[in-house]
């Protein structure tokens, strides 16, 4: 091979060597998506972007660009453009600061590309009392978590979020991320479920009674399965004639959070989000008790979410504790169960 063929040859070969790992640089340092939803540890983070475009588009859902920059578990720090826009219907019209859907998944956030793209559920003002209601909110999914693997994941952030204009000032607050529902589903053997309505009584029953029970325990009607409202679907990959599973979400509108603009259907006959109503359908007793076993079993370990966790106030420890002890009463009277979940359920 003549020189000039061999030295072109080298250069080829260092620079498809070098491109190689440069790229499985990029792979290691990415963000680990499933470690990302199983540390505890809260994620300091900061959101700049335009934010009277993004206020503006408040019902538009139109995407807008922003830094985000956060530190990540191995101490490295990451800065990355993304790609944001507002969501929801209530609160996105009620709130300055809506909740938002961070899109991570883009050519120029390659450490946090694995992530894909994820809810951001914000403090809905700029109080105190607000950031509560996000703490509230984040503690009923971890008690969702620990009833049952079908439901999402969330991670607490401490967020600055900046206008690049310098024209709004700084807010920080207290916020969550929410598990994408790919990833929610696969760790569950199964697959979402997109725009696909079913029955209630159409679903996996002893998934159902979960939910409906799990509903019931922090007071939440704020859901209905056959319009998807606040409702998921994922379906088994492994039997693909099984009824899918529902997975419940967003639950700032339950009893156990008590948002001060929480207010319960008229057609339900309560004047206020603290009263219960089961909203399941009717089961058989042998179908509740394991149902009811595994709320208590997990009575401690929900308990202790809240107990622990110093972030929130006493006072709302205590609410939180007071409103969950009338469930647990009403659930270690085998008459009681009968009369909620059989006799005084939907028809």
């Amino acid at each position: 091979m003549p020189n000039c063929m061999k030295v072109l040859y080298n250069m080829v070969a260092f620079s498809l060597l070098t491109g190689s790992l440069y790229a499985q640089s990029k792979t290691d340092n990415a963000i680990d998506s499933k470690r990302f939803f199983l540390d505890e540890t809260p994620v300091i983070a900061k959101l700049t972007t335009d934010m009277g475009t993004l206020l503006s588009k408040k019902m538009k859902g139109d995407y807008v660009k922003a830094m985000f920059s956060c530190k990540l578990p191995d101490g490295s720090e990451v800065n990355e453009q993304i790609r944001i826009h507002t969501r929801g219907i209530f609160r996105r019209n009620y709130c300055f600061m809506p909740p938002l859907k961070l899109n991570f998944h883009n050519p120029t956030s390659p450490r946090l590309y694995p992530l894909n793209s994820l809810k951001l559920t914000c403090g809905c003002k700029k109080t105190t009392y607000y950031d509560q209601l996000i703490l509230k909110e984040y503690l009923v999914y971890k008690m969702y978590n620990l009833i049952t693997d079908k439901s999402f994941r969330v991670r607490l952030v401490w967020l600055t979020i900046e206008d690049e204009n310098q024209k709004k000032k700084p807010m920080t607050q207290y916020a969550f991320f929410t598990e994408d529902i790919g990833s929610m589903a696969k760790r569950n053997y199964c697959k979402a479920m997109i725009s696909v309505k079913a029955n209630t009584e159409e679903t996996d029953r002893e998934q159902m009674t979960i939910v409906a029970v799990f509903q019931y325990m922090i007071g939440n009607t704020d859901w209905a399965v056959p319009v998807n409202h606040n409702i998921r679907l994922i379906s088994s990959r492994e039997d693909s004639t099984s009824n899918p599973f529902v997975v419940a979400y967003d639950f700032d509108c339950s009893g156990l959070v008590n948002a001060e603009y929480a207010s319960p259907d008229p057609l339900l006959g309560t004047e206020t989000v603290l009263e219960r109503v089961y909203r399941g359908f009717p089961r058989k007793m042998t179908e509740l008790e394991p149902v009811i076993k595994n709320f208590t079993d997990q009575k401690e370990k929900i308990y202790s979410l809240v107990k622990k966790f110093d972030l929130l106030s006493s006072r709302n420890r205590e609410e939180m504790i007071d409103y969950l002890d009338q469930f647990y009463r009403q659930i270690s009277d085998r008459k009681m169960v009968r009369d909620l979940f059989i006799d005084h359920a939907r028809h």
